[in-house]
């Protein structure tokens, strides 16, 4: 079973469901996740440089290409450029340790993971502090990492190129100096973030919005749970219509953004959903249904990044 696909500008195709891998840090559960999201047809994986988990990820893809279970030209893998790398010589640096870890020649989209700067201090931590153990903002101008981004498509090392968490000035900024656009700008959203302005505004613009956390994030980490926020997978309005498909809550707020035309990227390590997650595609939700879900927006981040809030690119105090 394909996924069906959504044409980047570039031409190139990007499955409309992948396999969100965030928090998936142990080597075992990872692997045997990946395994069973490429059984259930999955041909999109999501992962990250900070994600700690490529190598797991590598493992499994060659596995199934030595088995003759895949080709490489049959999956689509996003890594993306972590803070610490935005110096413009600095990029490749990073693709190489993503590529050397996933065991792969190139990847299909490399995305700059967060607009924010931090300072490589010489210990290689992902989140690196100052002397004032405060973190070690780095302004860095992001029209410069993204013409190291551009470097790294030409060299072929990436397919696409793209930015995640980046407001509509940012990209606007990036689009102003681009000699390739990007493909897609990753950015949480679900039925309590719909994202309609930013949407609208880089549809305009030939950019795709890949949604993470498209079910509301319901296993985030307890830092980032805050008291009393509602889940998204018990809202009543998506509960109603799930009864009547005669589908899990589940489904229904992933067709939801599939229709409205995104990528999707849920992320679940339980065999069962990995599965019902990527069956979304052979049952349509009405217009009427599609309004009333559209009017359950509640402009509502979970995933606020606040260790970033001080810095100059800090991207959520934009208006949504």
């Amino acid at each position: 079973m394909a996924t069906q696909s959504l044409t980047l500008n570039n031409g190139h195709k990007m499955p409309l469901v992948g396999l969100g891998s965030w928090q998936v840090t142990s080597p075992e559960e990872c692997k045997d996740t990946i395994r069973a999201a490429l059984d259930a047809g999955y041909r999109h994986i999501d992962t990250a440089y900070a994600y700690h988990n490529e190598a797991f990820i590598g493992e499994v893809l060659q596995e199934y290409f030595k088995a003759g279970k895949l080709r490489r030209e049959d999956i689509f893998v996003t890594t993306k450029l972590w803070v610490t790398y935005h110096e413009k010589d600095r990029v490749p640096l990073c693709i190489v340790e993503s590529l050397k870890k996933l065991q792969l020649d190139y990847v299909d989209m490399y995305l700059i993971h967060l607009p924010v700067g931090l300072r490589e201090t010489g210990k290689g931590e992902p989140f690196p502090l100052d002397e004032n153990d405060k973190p070690a903002f780095q302004d860095v101008l992001l029209t410069d990492t993204w013409k190291g981004m551009e470097q790294v498509a030409r060299s072929g090392q990436a397919k696409s190129i793209g930015v995640s968490n980046f407001n509509m000035e940012q990209t606007e900024r990036i689009c102003k100096i681009a000699e390739i656009l990007p493909a897609t700008n990753q950015v949480e959203c679900h039925l309590y973030l719909q994202q309609e302005k930013l949407f609208q505004f880089l549809k305009e613009k030939g950019i795709t919005v890949t949604a993470y956390s498209p079910l509301g994030s319901p296993t985030r980490p307890a830092h980032m749970l805050k008291e009393g926020a509602p889940r998204v997978l018990d809202d009543p309005v998506a509960k109603d219509l799930a009864t009547k498909y005669k589908r899990s809550v589940g489904q229904i707020l992933l067709r939801y953004l599939v229709q409205r035309g995104m990528i999707v990227i849920p992320k679940s390590s339980n065999p069962s959903r990995i599965l019902e997650n990527v069956k979304v595609f052979d049952f349509e939700l009405s217009g009427e249904d599609m309004s009333k879900l559209s009017a359950q927006d509640k402009k509502l981040r979970f995933l606020t990044f606040l260790e970033f809030k001080g810095h100059s690119e800090y991207p959520f105090d934009e208006p949504l």
